[in-house]
């Protein structure tokens, strides 16, 4: 299983802070993404994939193509904005 965390906006705009999702390996954070979407519909798939939107992998910044395990965390949030 994989911990997935929504961050800000992307945790109220999903409805949802934190999901356990069982993933297959070689799995990847698009890979995660394609099936986060499958299971929860096009609205998931607007908020997820938005240009502006970063991911991290047991705490560090990661791209798309990243690979994760079982047991790793996989965090989505929105830039940071200042102001």
């Amino acid at each position: 299983m994989v911990k997935v965390i929504f961050f800000a906006s992307l945790r109220e705009n999903l409805g949802t802070a934190e999901l356990q999702v069982a993933v297959p390996e070689p799995a990847s954070v698009a890979s995660l993404v394609t099936q986060l979407v499958a299971v929860y519909g096009d609205h998931w798939a607007l908020e997820l994939n938005r240009d502006n939107v970063l991911v991290a992998v047991n705490q560090a910044l990661a791209e798309r193509h990243q690979v994760i395990v079982a047991g790793d965390e996989v965090a989505f949030f929105p830039p940071v904005t200042g102001g």
